[in-house]
Parts: C-alpha cells; sequence; structure tokens
C-alpha cells in the first residue's frame, strides 16, 4: 500500500436488516435468514430483503418516476449509497469517484423484457438503457450529483471487491480523495437459479436447520443458495479521524483455469492474493478471516486449504463466513463481508458458524482479513485493521 486508506461510512441493504444496530443484532444470533420459495415449480432456499427493507425499496422506486423503470439491484445500490455517504459525513461534497459493481445486474428486467421479446417479436423502448452494465453506478451518480467518475463492470462473485481495489487505485493515483464502491445483486429469478441449480451447486436440503453448510469442512454435498442484497463503503485517502477501518493491504490474483467453475485444490489464487494482501504486515498478527466459503464442496476446502498453507508457521486465524445466514448475494458477497469485519472490529466480538467447531474465538480482533473469489478463479484478499 502507497499510502493509507480509510473506510469512513458503510451501508447495506440485506437479509440482515438496513440499520446497523438491526444487521449487528442478526449477526449475534444463530439463526438464518432463509425462506422457502417456488423457483420453476420446485421449493428453493433463499435469503430475501426483509419486509421492512422491501418496503423502503417501493417507496424509493414511487421517489422520481425515472425511477418506476429500474431493477431492484440499481435500487438497491441507491438506497446502500445514499446511507453511505451519509455515515461518511461527506454531505454537500460532491467529488468524488463511484463504482458499484454486479454479477449479473438487471436480471429480473433482462427476463421480463427477453420474455416480451420471444412472445412479440418486439422490445420494450427502455429495454436497453436500464439493463446495461453501466446502469447502477451511473444512476447511484444521478441521485448523489456526484462529479467524479463513475465505473462499473462484472468480474462475477468477486466484484465488490474489485471494485475496492479500483477506488484506492484511484485514490493511490491522485486522481479523487474519495472514491464510493461496493456491489448490489437482485438474483432472485427464475432463471439466475435455474442456472446455479444447472451447475450442481445448489442446496438441495430445505428442512435441515441449516440448509447451507458453509465451511462444513466434511460435508457430503454441495448447499450453495442465493440471497439479495447490496452495500456500499465510503473511502477516502490518509488516515482519517472519523475511519472505522483502515484498509492495511490488498491482494490479487487469477488461476490458471482447468474447469469453469472451480479452483484448485489447494486455492492457488487465495493463496497468492492473501500473501499480497499481507506483504508489509507479516509480522502482525491476523485474527480472523472471513472467508468467501460459499457452501460448496470443494470450494469451502480449496480455501480452507488455502489459509492453512498461507499461515502454516503462524496462528491460523479464527475463521467465519456469513453465507450459512444470508446466502450467496454474488457480486455484493464481498462487501457485505467487509461490513461484517467492521462490525466485528467495533465490538470486539467474533461471529462465528454455529455448526462448525473447526475454530476459537480470539482474545481481541484487530487484523481480519476479507476474502472473495469468482468464476475461475478470480481472488481478492483485504487485509483490514481496528482504527
Amino acid at each position: 500500500m502507497q499510502q493509507s486508506i480509510s473506510i469512513t461510512g458503510i451501508a447495506s441493504i440485506s437479509p440482515l436488516g438496513v440499520s446497523e444496530d438491526e444487521i449487528w443484532e442478526q449477526y449475534k444470533n444463530q439463526n438464518h435468514c432463509i425462506s422457502i420459495r417456488d423457483f420453476g415449480k420446485q421449493a428453493t432456499v433463499v435469503a430475501e430483503l426483509t419486509k421492512q427493507a422491501k418496503q423502503f425499496i417501493s417507496e424509493l422506486r414511487k421517489e422520481n418516476h425515472h425511477y418506476e423503470n429500474l431493477d431492484d439491484s440499481v435500487l438497491f445500490g441507491i438506497y446502500s449509497a445514499r446511507k453511505a455517504i451519509a455515515y461518511a459525513g461527506w454531505g454537500e461534497d460532491k467529488h468524488f469517484g463511484i463504482n458499484i459493481g454486479s454479477s449479473r445486474g438487471a436480471t429480473k428486467l433482462f427476463e421480463k423484457y427477453h420474455q416480451e421479446f420471444l412472445e412479440t417479436g418486439n422490445s420494450s423502448t427502455l429495454s436497453s438503457p436500464t439493463t446495461t452494465l453501466g446502469n447502477i453506478s451511473s444512476w447511484i451518480a444521478h441521485d448523489l450529483q456526484s462529479v467524479g467518475p463513475d465505473i462499473s463492470h462484472s468480474i462475477t462473485c468477486s466484484t465488490a471487491l474489485h471494485a475496492l481495489l479500483n477506488g484506492i487505485a484511484w485514490i493511490q493515483s491522485g486522481l479523487t480523495d474519495k472514491f464510493l464502491v461496493g456491489g448490489s445483486e437482485a438474483p432472485l429469478t427464475d432463471f439466475t437459479i435455474a442456472q446455479m441449480k444447472a451447475l450442481k451447486i445448489y442446496a438441495s436440503d430445505t428442512d435441515s436447520a441449516y440448509p447451507c453448510q458453509a465451511l462444513q469442512l466434511d460435508k457430503k454435498r454441495n448447499s450453495m443458495f442465493l440471497g439479495e442484497g447490496a452495500a456500499v463503503a465510503c473511502l477516502e485517502k490518509g488516515r482519517q479521524e472519523n475511519a472505522i477501518a483502515f484498509v492495511k493491504g490488498i491482494g490479487y490474483a487469477t488461476e490458471t483455469l482447468k474447469h469453469n467453475i472451480s479452483i484448485s485444490t489447494n486455492a492457488d489464487c487465495f493463496q497468492k492474493s492473501m500473501r499480497m494482501a499481507l506483504q508489509g504486515n507479516e509480522d502482525q498478527e491476523v485474527d480472523c478471516v472471513i472467508m468467501h466459503a460459499p457452501g460448496t464442496t470443494k470450494g469451502d476446502l480449496a480455501e480452507y486449504n488455502a489459509i492453512q498453507e498461507v499461515f502454516r508457521n503462524k496462528k491460523l486465524p479464527a475463521l467465519t463466513t456469513n453465507k450459512w445466514k444470508i446466502g450467496h448475494t454474488f457480486g455484493a458477497s464481498g462487501i457485505l463481508s467487509i461490513e461484517m469485519a467492521i462490525l466485528m472490529l467495533k465490538h470486539q466480538r467474533f461471529i462465528s458458524v454455529p455448526f462448525v467447531q473447526n475454530t476459537t474465538n480470539p482474545d481481541q480482533i484487530r487484523r481480519i482479513i476479507v476474502n472473495a473469489v469468482g468464476f475461475g478463479g478470480n481472488a481478492v484478499s483485504i487485509l483490514l485493521e481496528a482504527p
């Protein structure tokens, strides 16, 4: 890291709720946020926004006639971005960049408009501008009236952490002092869930106490399921007095592709990204790792193997994940994990996975690594430190 980067605000909308207190209370209990819904005439486990959160999005849609035709993923992003800059106290300062990514983007709208085309041979006027990948950041920029660059991208499930990397790069380049980063995802649609089921990685257990067995390393079947939500963080140059966390290290890596969705047995990409994030911080203990751990048999174990390899000569950090509770939110998952890390740093409490016994709680929490990886081994690791 060329210079210190402060996170001065973060906000989200997810199955955990919308307020910091509500989200923290949800993390402290051992209940998941899973519900059962029919997709493609099959009972399917998903994690939806809370009723209150859905109401907020409904109200946001009615605020402006331009918002009526936007996808949920865009509105999730707008809602979170408004709260994040209020948290950071940016006020009337409009000079900041925006990079809010998404793995799938306007999935619901795209499916709707494509079905309309198949049935009528015609496409609605707004089908193109409301389904482009740049939709989320550009509408957030419009809503906030920012004057900096606005960027969108998709790097599948590591999208939000790549947005964080990009924001840091812009700040360290000297082109801006502030950047709004994150991810937004609204993937609870028939086609998206059918795609995941076709990969044979979707949870099929609708009866057990914990349908997603994320971080359970001896599980015999895949148990990933989808959730929806968004989170946005405010990055600022230097060590700000109102920082809620400091970014101490960043790492990224891509594996040689052997399969379209899997990573190597020992997650070479995670080994490289974590080691890169630790450069210059090797003598400082990492208290815990918030794993990507989506609940797949090979993915969870490979990441665990990578962590063991990286920390083989050091104390193994405590390990956790939030996907057993809120599902896999694709491009938003990494930034929701950043939020979880910041809450653990603030409250000095480790949030464990209730059915996993392979970790010990740290006495104090000063440094946390957050991992995310996308299809094809696109890994990112972020090292956070308490202010």
